[in-house]
């Protein structure tokens, strides 16, 4: 299908921000990613390939185009020459509001006056800092989940003031990198699915934590209840559980109930450096976790 648009900057290079660096180059757009880590980019691309290879999994972006987006996306380690010339510019930064409104007013400072400014955060409106990026009119939710594993919907939600002309064209942009909206007609924290992934997380960390149950035996029950190659631990893992700790926080500050407030074992995980994937180490140990081996939801064990 015809581009929407040519030119996309990505602003951080985590698990996400790099994978959808990737789609858009995959796709024919010219793609310039910034991290103030020059080595950031490489160091996720290489933990993604290594996971998907682990896990024996076929990634969205056929194997042999992976070198050639890599070499394609232009890397930076300055804001400003990231965005000068975009027309889409996603911020990919850790879940962090204070952060989120930091980096919008740079951006409204930085991106040329017509550029569109999404954010991939993983629960916040783009209303708790549209007003900061000076351009409150053309901002975006633009949350993408594992698109190289092949989940690629993406949810896409305005903020107050965001002009329809926006929003379809995010919409475009979305169906043109072989991805599926999932439009968001009104504000609600957690956007589409996010919303009702994140109430599984809530429910399986409640359990988890407060001793009821062991984190293996609700992936176990996940596995084969819905055939997936992992449950909600392992997914928490590969997101990063101090990003996991983020955004469940982000809830609880938003209704202060404390049902809300994720369990004081997580933050302990934490602690101790035990972030997932990214790590080594999470609920699970890597790059060799135990629900990827045979006997883990075999009966005869």
């Amino acid at each position: 299908m015809s581009k929407p648009l040519e030119k996309v900057a990505v602003v951080g290079t985590g698990i996400l921000g790099a994978q959808i660096a990737m789609l858009a180059v995959h796709a024919g757009y010219r793609v310039k990613i910034f991290d103030p880590r020059e080595e950031a980019f490489i160091e996720t691309y290489n933990k993604i390939q290594g996971d998907l290879k682990a896990k024996d999994m076929t990634p969205f972006i056929p194997w042999e185009d992976w070198e050639a987006c890599e070499q394609a996306i232009q890397k930076t380690t300055e804001l400003g020459e990231a965005v000068k010339d975009a027309e889409l510019v996603i911020e990919a930064v850790p879940e962090n509001l204070d952060l989120k409104r930091q980096v919008f007013r740079e951006l409204g400072q930085k991106a040329p006056p017509g550029a569109i400014l999404a954010t991939n955060s993983s629960s916040m409106p783009v209303s708790k800092f549209e007003e900061n990026s000076g351009r409150p009119e053309r901002c975006l939710n633009i949350h993408f989940y594992f698109p190289l594993q092949g989940i690629n919907m993406v949810d896409i939600m305005g903020g107050t003031k965001t002009l329809p002309e926006v929003m379809q064209k995010g919409i475009e942009w979305i169906r043109s990198i072989g991805c599926i909206p999932l439009t968001v007609k009104k504000e609600i924290l957690g956007f589409c699915f996010n919303r009702v992934w994140r109430a599984i997380k809530r429910e399986v960390l409640y359990m988890w934590g407060n001793g009821f149950v062991d984190f293996r035996d609700v992936d176990r029950a996940w596995m084969i209840f819905t055939g997936m190659k992992e449950g909600p631990f392992a997914l928490m893992d590969k997101v990063g559980l101090d990003v996991i700790h983020d955004i469940e926080m982000v809830y609880y500050r938003d209704s202060n109930d404390p049902r809300d407030k994720p369990p004081d074992a997580l933050l302990e995980v934490i602690k101790r450096g035990d972030l997932g994937v990214k790590s080594g180490k999470g609920f699970y140990t890597y790059p060799d976790p135990e629900f990827m081996r045979a006997d883990f939801i075999n009966p005869k064990g």
